[in-house]
């Protein structure tokens, strides 16, 4: 390998700098790719590492897989500052490249990369889930972000600069406005992985260190299907994790509904004449007539309101939701989702979960904490114990709308689908929705999908946007 011996060796004699500084820089990210890839040593990129960063001054340390940012810095107090904004350099004053600096770059950066992005196999313990957050954090760091900004999906770019890797002369800075909401995720699922990998009981019973934990799908749907099995502490931080993941969905769930949900304004009720209905500027052009040039001075002798009243019908909601293991997604989206439902006004929502058997979760409609909080997820599908429970609620069926959400696969399938085919013939709208995640990503049962293709009501299938904007004409 000839780079490797131009490191190790030095310099060789009559090569210019910037092939020499070109070539470490290389070895540096060979060894990354090396080790992310496979967690066996390479002999000769090690030692021509090790060259490397004890030539340009740094600790050995940065090479030991083993050891986290937080124990380098510890043993190295200077190095904390460098890490700041690491992979978002400003830009040289005269446009060259400090290829020196950029060596230096590669070995700091490597170290965190290594230890965020390779996380090995087999259990983990609490200790080492704690090292990994301490390291995500740095990186977080580097890329000019406050810890804990990208795992919570609200990272704050530190500025443009070269990448990771470093680009070359002319090379344009990547776009960390678009690289840093793709690292957001991955960390998130790095985490999931690893929280999947230990004892979660160990951790929720260390309050310090589950205030940490990052709140994502696989870590709820852990904490829902294991809640009957927590206690003391161990369940009220549970419960805090849940209740935290979903307030961030209601906040951009809502969000949605609201923009979906406005309504047309209903003329046929006059406006409220108060101060902050008061159109201005067509008042004041309706009464143009009155203007007296000669004092100044507009008579306004009417004054004009807006119209704020907006038509709205009752309407009754029905959501039946899936809550077998391979539904979790959509069954956690689905509560919250309905629950918004619940609180706008004159919309009556009923939620039905079920899998061999079903619950009647209306009462907790309104609140999808208490609600994933009865759930019971895992066992069969058995959608005709649902629809037992479903069909009494359509009372009058031009003015109900039933979401069923499901992947379809049922024991029972011609029994159930003849019962779905009876609501929408009644004139109740019937949506059946195969997946309602943050990917869009589901499977339905290929028979169901034809069936209700057929009958005239597709399969929505992808993100969750979808089904709100289908309900869009039932709510307004």
């Amino acid at each position: 390998m000839s780079e490797v011996s131009v490191v190790e060796g030095g310099a060789e004699e009559g090569a210019p700098a910037p092939d020499s500084d070109e070539n470490r820089r290389q070895v540096l990210y060979w060894r990354l790719l090396a080790r992310l890839f496979d967690p066996e040593e390479q002999a000769s990129l090690e030692s021509a590492s090790v060259a490397v960063v004890e030539d340009i001054g740094l600790p050995v340390a940065l090479l030991d897989p083993t050891a986290s940012v937080d124990s380098v810095v510890q043993r190295h107090p200077g190095l904390a500052a460098e890490f700041d904004g690491l992979m978002t350099p400003e830009p040289d004053a005269d446009g060259e490249r400090d290829r020196a600096a950029e060596v230096r770059r590669a070995a700091l950066a490597s170290k965190v990369l290594l230890n965020v992005f390779s996380t090995g196999s087999g259990t983990v313990t609490a200790e080492q889930l704690a090292r990994w957050q301490s390291d995500a954090g740095w990186l977080e760091r580097a890329l000019g972000c406050r810890p804990g900004d990208l795992r919570g999906g609200a990272g704050r770019a530190g500025g443009g600069g070269v990448s990771p890797t470093g680009t070359g002369g002319g090379m344009p800075a990547p776009d960390l406005s678009r690289l840093i909401p793709q690292i957001g995720p991955e960390l998130g699922s790095i985490e999931a992985g690893l929280v999947q990998r230990m004892h979660l009981r160990e951790v929720l019973a260390d309050p310090a260190l589950a205030s940490r934990l990052t709140p994502s799908m696989s870590l709820i749907e852990q904490l829902l299907r294991d809640k009957n099995n927590l206690s003391g502490v161990a369940l009220a931080n549970a419960k805090t994790l849940i209740r935290r993941y979903v307030d961030e969905v209601t906040e951009v769930l809502r969000t949605q509904v609201e923009k979906a949900t406005v309504g047309e304004l209903d003329r046929s009720v006059p406006p409220k004449r108060v101060f902050r209905n008061l159109d201005l500027d067509r008042t004041i052009w309706k009464n143009l007539t009155n203007w007296d040039p000669d004092q100044e001075r507009l008579y306004v002798d009417r004054l004009y309101y807006r119209h704020t009243s907006r038509k709205t019908t009752p309407q009754r909601l029905i959501v039946v939701v899936d809550q077998s293991g391979s539904m979790v997604d959509s069954m956690v989206n689905c509560t919250i989702l309905a629950s918004i439902f619940a609180g706008l006004p004159k919309v009556d929502v009923h939620l039905i979960a079920y899998d061999t058997q079903a619950l009647d979760l209306t009462p907790w409609a309104h609140d999808p904490f208490e609600t994933l909080l009865r759930t019971k997820l895992g066992g069969g599908t058995d959608g005709t114990v649902a629809m037992t429970l479903a069909q009494p609620k359509i009372a009058e069926p031009r003015n109900t709308v039933v979401v069923w959400i499901s992947d379809f696969y049922e024991w029972r399938t011609d029994e159930l689908f003849e019962s779905m085919a009876a609501i929408h013939r009644s004139g109740a709208k019937f949506i059946p929705v195969g997946s309602v995640t943050s990917s869009g990503r589901g499977s339905v049962n290929p028979w169901f999908r034809e069936k209700f293709k057929d009958l005239g009501t597709p399969v929505i299938s992808g993100h969750i946007k979808k089904l709100v904007h289908e309900l869009r004409t039932f709510l307004t």
